[in-house]
């Protein structure tokens, strides 16, 4: 395979996977479109068909990140940041479903489960940690929800593991395509998906 074939096919494969959107192929099973109500990942499946479906359609996600990973790190080790941003751009714009897909944590969390472990399990731990506190102390005055708020003190977290135990490309790809696809939605409140 000539050198410049590996991140070409990676890329493509990872974003081919990523758009694979496992809210959109339940729900769809279903007899609707999750993106009619509502984002089609994990959160949007919990309010729209419950526990179950939505633990099914996170680990699927997941796994699709972490099988990207896998495809770079066997393909072309050191194209894993592209991998990383293909497969959540993959998941926020997905080619099979009309560019409409989710935010990109699942694929997000999958892929650097594979690439970069330590910076992961440190950068969740910090959330999971901060969560209940934010919750017992802050959430009220503040009036932001958990999640966006442990996101705000496990990210520099994050960045500062990534820089010692590795995945600092592969977050900031990440993390560009979710900051874009966070913008996007933004852009378009109290509107559905699928509007």
């Amino acid at each position: 395979m000539p050198p410049t074939a590996a991140p070409v096919l990676v890329a493509l494969a990872a974003y081919l996977l990523g758009s694979l959107v496992a809210g959109v192929l339940y729900s769809r099973a279903q007899g609707a479109d999750i993106r009619d109500r509502d984002l089609p990942g994990g959160s949007g499946t919990f309010r729209q068909y419950g526990r179950r479906a939505a633990i099914l359609v996170t680990a699927l996600d997941i796994a699709k990140g972490a099988l990207a990973a896998l495809l770079a790190r066997a393909l072309a080790p050191e194209w894993g940041w592209l991998a990383m941003g293909a497969v959540v751009a993959g998941h926020c714009y997905p080619l099979f479903f009309g560019f409409r897909g989710g935010g990109g944590i699942a694929p997000l969390l999958g892929a650097l489960l594979v690439l970069a472990p330590v910076t992961l399990l440190g950068t969740l731990g910090t959330a999971l940690l901060f969560i209940p506190l934010y919750r017992a102390t802050l959430q009220r005055r503040v009036g932001l929800n958990a999640v966006p708020a442990a996101t705000v003190v496990a990210l520099p977290v994050g960045l500062l593991l990534a820089t010692r135990y590795g995945g600092l490309g592969e977050l900031l790809a990440g993390g560009v395509v979710m900051a874009v696809r966070s913008a996007h939605l933004l852009a378009r409140p109290g509107r559905p998906e699928g509007a």
